[in-house]
C-alpha cells in the first residue's frame, strides 16, 4: 500500500500549480473580454453608424418629455443607431442624458453614434422655411400658414398690413399663431426703424398712412428698381392734392385683392367703393396687402422728381411723366402695343393637337 503524498510533495505542487494556470488563463481570457467589448463599444460610439434604410439620411421626431428610453428607442427603431443600450450608456457616461432635446431630426446615413448624441443634446433640429411673398394679402398668408401641414394650430388673419413679407423659419410643430406673430413683429420691428428715419415734409402723419402708401406702390410694378420713383409719383400727387388713380386699389375693393382674370371694368372704374383711388381723394381706409421692405422704405425716403404720372411700357416696367401732355403720348403708345399684341393674337393660329385631334 503506497503511502499517501505528503505536504509539498510532488503530487500536492502539481494541483496547485494547475488552479493557479486556470485561474490566470481566466483572468486573461475575462481581460481580453473586457477590451473586445470596449472596443466594440468605441467602434460603435465613434465609428460610422447604421446606413439609412430611405435615401441618404433619417428623420426622426422625438417628442416633448420624452425619456431616455424612448429616445434610443425611437433611433433605435428608425435605424439611427444600432444599440439602443450604448446609446442610453453613451448619454449617461457622457452627461448629456439631461441635455437631449426634442425635435425633429435629420440624421445622416451612417452618422456615428457620437455626432447623434451630439445633434440631440444642442438641439440640431430640422428648420424648415415658409415664405409670404411681397404683394400678399393677409388673407393670402393666413392660407398660406393654414396650408403649412408641419405646423399647429388654426391660422389667425391678420389685419391688412400688418404682415413683414419674407421667409422665416419655424420647427415642426410650432403654433401657426406664434409664427404669424412673429411676421407682425418684424413688420412693427422695420417700421418703428423706418419712420424714424423717414424724409421730412412727407404728405401723410402716421406710420400705417404710409403703410397703406407702400402697399399701393407694392401692387403697382413688379420691377424692384420702380418702387422708389412709383413712389415719389405718388407722394407728388398727395402734396398736389390729386387722386392717386391706382388700378390695384380698384381691384382690392372688388376681389380683396384676389386677380380678376380680366381687365376692370368701367363701371368698377366708376363705382365710389372706399378704397376707388379714381373716386375718392387721399388714401383707402386701410392697406391693399402687405408691403414688403423695398415699398415701405421707398414711401418713406422717395427720391425728389416733378413725375405725376406713370403707364405700362410694354415691357414689363412703366414710362414716367411730369406734366399730362407728355403722360398722353405715353398713354397712346401703350394703346397701340395693346392693339398690336390684340391683332397677333387673333392672327395665330392654334395649333392642332396631337393625332389631329381639333
Amino acid at each position: 500500500m503506497s503511502a499517501a503524498p505528503r505536504p509539498g510533495a510532488p503530487g500536492g505542487l502539481t494541483r496547485g500549480r494547475s488552479w493557479a494556470v486556470g485561474l490566470i488563463s481566466a483572468g486573461a481570457t475575462l481581460a481580453v473580454i473586457a477590451v473586445v467589448a470596449l472596443a466594440w463599444a468605441l467602434w460603435s460610439y465613434q465609428g460610422a453608424g447604421p446606413r439609412a434604410r430611405e435615401g441618404a439620411g433619417t428623420t426622426v421626431l422625438l417628442r416633448q418629455g420624452a425619456s431616455l428610453t424612448e429616445i434610443a428607442s425611437s433611433l433605435e427603431r428608425a435605424g439611427v443607431v444600432r444599440s439602443s443600450s450604448l446609446f442610453m450608456a453613451a448619454a449617461q457616461i457622457t452627461g448629456a442624458a439631461r441635455q437631449l432635446k426634442a425635435g425633429e431630426y435629420a440624421f445622416e446615413s451612417r452618422a456615428p453614434m457620437a455626432k447623434v448624441l451630439e445633434e440631440i443634446r444642442t438641439g440640431q433640429v430640422v428648420r424648415r422655411l415658409l415664405t409670404i411673398p411681397e404683394g400678399f394679402t393677409s388673407e393670402m398668408a393666413a392660407e398660406v400658414l393654414q396650408g403649412t401641414s408641419a405646423l399647429s394650430g388654426d391660422a389667425p388673419q391678420a389685419p391688412e398690413g400688418t404682415i413683414l413679407p419674407d421667409t422665416y423659419q419655424f420647427e415642426r410643430g410650432d403654433d401657426r399663431a406664434a409664427v404669424l406673430k412673429r411676421m407682425m413683429d418684424a413688420r412693427d420691428q422695420l417700421l418703428a426703424t423706418l419712420w424714424a428715419r423717414r424724409q421730412a415734409g412727407l404728405p401723410f402723419a402716421t406710420p400705417e398712412e404710409a403703410v397703406t402708401l407702400a402697399s399701393i406702390v407694392e401692387k403697382e410694378t413688379g420691377v424692384p428698381g420702380e418702387r422708389p420713383r412709383i413712389a415719389a409719383v405718388f407722394v407728388n400727387r398727395l402734396r398736389a392734392g390729386m387722386r392717386l388713380e391706382s388700378d390695384p386699389t380698384i381691384i382690392y375693393g372688388v376681389s380683396r385683392g384676389r386677380p380678376l382674370g380680366r381687365g376692370i371694368r368701367l363701371s368698377e372704374l366708376s363705382a365710389p367703393t372706399p378704397y376707388n383711388t379714381y373716386q375718392i381723394t387721399g388714401l383707402p381706409p386701410t392697406p391693399i396687402c402687405n408691403p414688403g421692405r423695398a415699398a415701405l422704405a421707398a414711401v418713406l425716403d422717395p427720391p425728389k422728381t416733378t413725375e405725376l404720372f406713370f403707364v405700362a411700357d410694354g415691357t414689363g416696367g412703366h414710362v414716367f411723366a411730369s406734366t399730362f401732355a407728355e403722360h398722353r403720348k405715353n398713354v397712346e403708345k401703350w394703346r397701340a402695343v395693346e392693339k398690336s399684341r390684340a391683332a397677333m393674337a387673333v392672327s395665330t393660329p392654334v395649333k392642332p393637337a396631337p393625332g389631329g385631334a381639333p
